[in-house]
This record gives structure tokens, sequence and C-alpha cells, in this order.
């Protein structure tokens, strides 16, 4: 895997605020649009599904299911670059949501690329209260022709289902493991590409790494040795 390269998104500053805001609040429709395909991603792990071809092209797709889920109690999050125009203020006026450290968000979106150590950080709920775990939509530069291929199994996908995306940050899938270890604890995630498709990775899906071309067996140990080696350091801090 690679590091993230996401198209660059519009600052608030190229448009003005006032009309990013404007523009991050979704219509009813719209809103509703992007809620079923959030649902549909989830329900479906690895089939890419297309948000609403209306949306302002302004606003990165990888917010659309924070402007469409939030509301007055929903604790939200943006991850941006520091000292960037701020997202998060424009997410917030838009949706009258509570900006919230990313430890205490049930929604959050992104519009720089996400390190291993933030998944780690999204809030997972409890055993009594599994709900409560974070979504967060993260930004790839394609859904397909990655480098990497990812086996993908578990409720909602039909026996086995490959799955290729391209930019995913490294160290993605062992993070992604740690967090979601305690089923049905965990968070949930979704992959938005910057033409406005996006694919879910629910905290149910195993995501197994499959050998590069030529990488031979050795590749996939190592993806579990550093798999494990993660899951063993977050109990750690948790303990």
């Amino acid at each position: 895997m690679t590091a993230v390269e996401t198209m660059p998104t519009p600052a608030p500053g190229a448009f003005g605020t006032a009309e990013l805001v404007t523009a991050a609040k979704l219509p009813p429709a719209q809103a509703q649009g992007v809620f079923r395909a959030v649902l549909d991603a989830l329900a479906r792990p690895g089939t890419v599904i297309r948000f609403p071809v209306d949306v302002p092209d302004e606003v990165p797709p990888a917010l659309l299911p924070v402007l469409a889920l939030a509301d007055l109690g929903t604790g939200i999050c943006v991850l941006e670059e520091d000292g960037a125009p701020c997202w998060s203020d424009v997410v917030s006026v838009a949706t009258d949501a509570p900006a919230v450290p990313l430890e205490k968000a049930r929604l959050a979106g992104a519009v720089r690329p996400v390190v291993p150590q933030e998944i780690l950080r999204l809030a997972r709920g409890t055993a009594d209260a599994p709900e409560d775990g974070a979504v967060l939509c993260l930004p790839v530069t394609a859904l397909e022709g990655g480098p990497v291929k990812w086996r993908l199994s578990g409720p909602g996908v039909p026996g086995e289902r490959d799955v290729a995306p391209q930019g995913v940050p490294d160290g993605f899938v062992e993070a992604r493991a740690a967090a979601v270890g305690g089923f049905p604890t965990g968070a949930d995630l979704l992959l938005a590409a910057p033409d406005g498709r996006v694919m879910g990775l629910p905290r149910s899906t195993t995501v197994t790494v499959l050998a590069e071309a030529g990488a031979g067996a050795g590749a996939a140990t190592e993806a579990e040795a550093a798999a494990d080696a993660m899951t063993t350091a977050v109990s750690e801090e948790e303990n």
C-alpha cells in the first residue's frame, strides 16, 4: 500500500465560508440520498455505491455522511490540515452539530489523509452500546486498481469479495483490525473517492490482505504479524 494521494479539496477561502455553508446544508432529498448510500455501502461491504450526483462539487465527498447524518445531539469531527481554513466550522454551522475531539465523535470525515493512529482513536462503543462506535469516512484516490488486493468476508458479503482501493494509507488494514477486534464494538469505515463513489467497511467485515504479485507468502505473513503487534499495543494501552 502507498500513502494516500487524493484530489485537492476546496478550501473555504476559495469560495467563501458563507457559500460553502450554503452548499453544505444538504436539502432533505440530498440528505436522504446520502443516507441511503451510506446504509447500502455498510450493508454490502466492498460494493461500490454512488452518492447523489446533484450534491454541490464544492463539498468533499468524505464529508457527505457527516452532513447528512449529524444533528444537534451528534458529536462530529473533521480531520483537516493544521492551520488550514476550517471545514470543521463549515460543517458545524451547516448541521448545528457540536464539534468534538476525534475520540468522542460519533461521525467523522476527513479532507486530508488519515493516519493509522487516528483510526485507533475512534470511538468503539461498549458491549452494552455498540451503536456508540464511530463512523469515519476517509478519502482515497479511487476504489479500484490499487496495488494490493483485499479479500472481504462476513455479513453482507456473498462468499468472498476482492477489492483493491487506491491511495489507502500505509498501515490502514492493521489499524482497522485492531479497531474492530472487540466486535460488536468497533468503528465503521467508509472509503470515498473524488468522483463521489463510496465503499463500506463495517466492523463486522473481515479484511484479509492478499500478497502482491511476486511477493509470495512472506508478505501475507508479515501483514498478519503487523496486525497482531498492532492489536497487542492497543490492548496494552487500554489496560
